[in-house]
C-alpha cells in the first residue's frame, strides 16, 4: 500500500504542532532532504531535529529573560575594563558567573563605590552572564521598585509584590543610598530585604559604606537588621576608583591622544 508523501507531511507537521515543537516543525524538511542525500541512519537524523529544538529553546528562553530583566545595554563583563579598577577580580567575578551555589543558597553581592565608578556596569554585565547561563535576574533602580512596593502595601498587595520578585534568582537593586529617608520607603525595602534572607540572591550597589546607611533607615535598629541580614552570607567588592565620567570629561579638556585605558559612554558598546 503506498502512502501519500504529501499526506504525511501535513499529518506530521499538525502532529509537532500539537507537540509543541516549532523548531522541528519549522526545520523538519531540510534535515529530512539531507538525511537522504546522505544516508544518514534514523537516530543521527532524530538526534540532529532534537538537538535544534533544544538550542531554539535555549534561544527563545534567553530573550526572554533578558526582556523581563531589563539589564543596562551594552553593560557586559567583555566590556568592563578591570585594568581600570585593580581591586576587582576578574577570575573572581567570572567564577561568581560560572558557579551556582552561591545563588542555590540565596547568598547575596555587594558592590561599594563612589558615583562614576562602574558599580552599575560590573552589576549589569553579572546579571546578563548569569542569564546567559540559565538564571532569571531583574536589573532596577532602587527607588523605582521601592515606589511600586509603596504603592503595592497602600493597596494591601505588598506580600504578593514581594512575593512574586521571587520567580527572580537574582534581584539587582542598583543605587540602594539614593532611597529617601522616609519611614514608609524604608520600611519597605526592609521587609523586601528580610523576605529574601537566604532564600533568594539580591545584588546590591551603593556610593556609602555601611557607616553612611543609617542616612537611608532612620531606625538604627533597622539599620543593623538590614545590614546583618545582606553581609550573613555575601561577597562585598569595593570599587574605590576615580569616576570614569569625570576623567571622560578630562580627556575632552586635553583633546586628542591617547585611547582611555578605561571603560567610558564612549567606548562602550550601545
Amino acid at each position: 500500500m503506498k502512502t501519500n508523501p504529501a499526506v504525511d507531511s501535513a499529518k506530521l507537521s499538525l502532529l509537532l504542532n500539537e507537540l509543541r515543537l516549532p523548531a522541528i516543525q519549522g526545520m523538519w524538511p531540510q534535515f529530512a532532504e539531507q538525511a537522504d542525500k546522505e544516508g544518514w541512519p534514523a537516530a543521527r537524523f532524530l538526534a540532529a531535529i532534537t538537538e535544534h529544538e533544544l538550542a531554539e529553546r535555549d534561544r527563545r528562553r534567553i530573550e526572554r529573560h533578558l526582556a523581563e530583566a531589563r539589564l543596562l545595554p551594552g553593560k557586559t563583563l567583555d566590556t568592563f575594563e578591570f585594568e581600570a579598577v585593580p581591586m576587582i577580580s576578574k577570575a573572581q567575578v567570572m567564577a561568581i558567573t560560572a558557579g551556582d551555589t552561591w545563588l542555590e543558597k540565596g547568598a547575596n553581592l555587594l558592590l561599594f563605590g563612589p558615583p562614576g565608578g562602574g558599580k552599575s556596569h560590573l552589576a549589569s554585565a553579572i546579571g546578563l552572564a548569569l542569564i546567559e547561563t540559565g538564571w532569571r535576574v531583574m536589573f532596577t533602580r532602587t527607588t523605582d521598585l521601592v515606589q511600586k512596593l509603596q504603592v503595592a502595601r497602600r493597596e494591601l498587595g505588598l506580600e504578593a509584590a514581594i512575593n512574586r520578585l521571587d520567580r527572580f534568582h537574582l534581584l539587582i537593586l542598583d543605587d540602594l543610598a539614593y532611597v529617601t529617608k522616609d519611614q514608609a520607603e524604608t520600611s519597605v525595602l526592609f521587609e523586601l530585604i528580610s523576605a529574601r534572607y537566604e532564600r533568594r540572591s539580591m545584588l546590591i550597589t551603593a556610593n556609602q559604606p555601611f557607616g553612611e546607611w543609617g542616612r537611608v533607615f532612620p531606625d538604627p535598629a533597622m539599620t543593623l537588621a538590614a545590614v546583618d541580614r545582606l553581609v550573613h552570607h555575601a561577597t562585598i567588592f569595593e570599587l574605590n576608583v576615580e569616576s570614569y565620567r569625570r576623567r571622560e570629561a578630562i580627556e575632552r579638556k586635553r583633546g586628542p591622544g591617547r585611547p582611555p585605558s578605561y571603560a567610558t559612554p564612549a567606548n562602550v558598546a550601545s
